[in-house]
């Protein structure tokens, strides 16, 4: 730790991203970490269409869901340095370093104006730092379209996505990390790696700080995701 950074950590003690309470450099207290919903090894990793995989190292519940609305909607920006760390192990685990760039679903300009920072940008730079790289602007939104919070149903989300994200900078060849959020029916997620396909990408798998629990739709109720 320089002296900048402990400096920092006296004025701006780090928080638990789910309770508040100051905490360590790990970011997440003992007793939250023990409540965590964790989706284990046997459902850390799910197929969102033939040849996308998404890993997630937790269920979107309880005080991961409260946490991660505080992320994205009420600028809990240090909350992306354990969820991307613990996107970050994830990730490794679920795909052993089969990929060699890292990318983000990006927001929209008008929502990156309004609210002043991307969400999954911030989880992507964080993830990053455990490997020693940099993530890559692969992707950008051209189309404004509704939120998918304001849709019901698969087909309806994955309709909404269509045409609205187009490949960036050099892809051809690459096997691509895409970090979201939240990866709730995976039709953003589908729509951003068909795009990096389509301009020559190797590969794309993916990866999101949370799944929703399958059947706990309660839980998804009031998400606002994805413009």
């Amino acid at each position: 730790m320089n002296i900048l950074t402990a400096l920092l950590d006296l004025l701006f003690p780090p928080k638990c991203p789910f309770c508040g309470k100051i905490q360590d450099a790990s970011g997440i207290c003992p007793a939250c970490w023990e409540d965590l919903p964790w989706t284990g090894e046997a459902h850390s990793l799910r197929e969102l269409e033939p040849g996308l995989r998404c890993a997630a190292p937790l269920w979107y519940e309880g005080i991961v869901r409260d946490g991660i609305r505080r992320f994205k909607f009420h600028n809990a920006v240090g909350t992306a340095v354990p969820l991307g760390s613990l996107l970050a192990q994830c990730a490794a685990e679920c795909f052993s370093g089969g990929f060699d760039a890292v990318t983000w679903v990006p927001v929209s300009s008008k929502r990156l104006r309004r609210r002043g920072y991307d969400q999954s940008r911030l989880l992507a730079e964080n993830a990053c730092k455990l490997w020693g790289v940099r993530p890559e602007r692969l992707v950008r939104k051209i189309r404004d379209n509704p939120a998918q919070s304001s849709l019901d149903g698969a087909a309806a989300r994955r309709k909404n996505t269509e045409g609205v994200y187009k490949a960036t900078g050099s892809v051809l060849g690459k096997r691509i990390l895409l970090i979201d959020d939240v990866c709730t029916t995976g039709a953003t997620l589908s729509s951003c790696a068909a795009a990096l396909r389509a301009a020559g990408a190797e590969e794309v798998v993916c990866a999101a700080a949370a799944f929703p629990r399958p059947g706990n739709s309660r839980e998804n109720r009031g998400e606002k995701g994805k413009e």
